[in-house]
């Protein structure tokens, strides 16, 4: 089998992520770093960064997406034994992991820059929607009607990011008992 040009160039950009994520674990690089720094750590050239990914700002969308999908993973195993108030648990301890603060940190940087520029960050964009979508199917699970279950997962999730983002602001500021606080508030009366 021949594989097309683009074939070969996807294959090429899921290797080159994948030495990526090898090279930086659980962590994000910080915004403040090259793509010639990021580039020497994982063994390549910045040159083959910029031109699957286009820019640092794509390079750090790009490994988000995937150390998310991976955490989605862990994540929807929680799903599938526990309730929807165990999934947001699990989701807030998971990312409340000191080891996590620097992907914390990545997620809002390149967040804030899909505000200015959606198109340039439409895969990013597209991949925010898992976890909303995990915690509807557990609320349907639980006797939520559709629309219901999306409303209470899409405002949960919201009020998750934004806890997790004064997190990152004030680390220590919060905890569990927040997370809890959101659960009682976002179940229908």
């Amino acid at each position: 089998m021949i594989l097309s040009s683009t074939e070969r160039n996807g294959d090429a950009r899921e290797r080159l992520l994948a030495r990526l994520l090898d090279a930086f674990g659980e962590a994000l690089p910080s915004p403040e770093v090259s793509l010639r720094e990021i580039a020497a750590r994982a063994g390549t050239s910045h040159a083959l960064l910029r031109y699957h990914f286009g820019s640092l700002p794509g390079v750090l969308a790009a490994m988000l997406k995937a150390q998310r999908s991976r955490d989605n993973e862990v994540l929807f195993e929680t799903a599938q034994q526990g309730t929807f108030d165990d999934l947001v648990v699990a989701t807030w301890r998971s990312y409340t992991r000191p080891e996590q603060l620097s992907r914390v940190r990545g997620f809002f940087h390149v967040v804030g820059l899909a505000a200015y520029s959606p198109e340039d960050f439409r895969e990013f964009i597209d991949s925010l929607d898992d976890l909303t979508k995990m915690l509807a199917s557990l609320a349907e699970r639980e006797g939520l009607d559709t629309t219901e279950a999306l409303t209470t997962a899409t405002v949960t999730v919201a009020a998750i990011r934004g806890l997790l983002l004064q997190e990152v602001l004030t680390p220590g500021a919060y905890s569990e008992d927040a997370v809890a606080l959101i659960l009682r508030m976002s179940r229908p009366r």
